[in-house]
């Protein structure tokens, strides 16, 4: 079985929050690995954004029925990307087989965008 999902985001909505409201937002919706590694830069945050949505997508759950912070999206010192679950979005994924996971994430003209696939066995 192959799941896929895409998102696509404007990097300058991240950029034109009010930052009282961009704080607490970026608290609720990043865990703090994933703040870390972006060190504040709207791009970096709205491609892990948009990687967080396109992973929702795949569990089909959208955000909700998974937290932000379920799906966590690290990068190796190379740059690629990884999907880690937690919580009820490793239980989705567990439970509808989905075992292996790759996400992508491009920025091109004040846009983010990430596509998510994973693979496993029907169940």
């Amino acid at each position: 079985m192959i799941k896929s999902g895409i998102d696509l985001i404007r990097t300058h909505r991240l950029a034109e929050v009010n930052p009282g409201i961009r704080e607490r937002f970026i608290r609720r919706v990043f865990t703090a690995a994933e703040q870390a590694q972006a060190r504040n830069d709207n791009e970096t945050l709205s491609g892990i954004f948009a990687a967080k949505e396109a992973v929702s997508k795949v569990l089909g759950t959208g955000i909700g029925k998974v937290a932000w912070q379920d799906i966590e999206i690290l990068h190796e010192p190379s740059g690629e990307p990884l999907v880690h679950l937690h919580g009820n979005a490793k239980l989705v994924a567990d439970y509808k087989g989905l075992t292996q996971w790759s996400v992508s994430i491009t920025h091109d003209g004040g846009l983010a965008a990430a596509v998510a696939v994973a693979i496993g066995d029907l169940k």
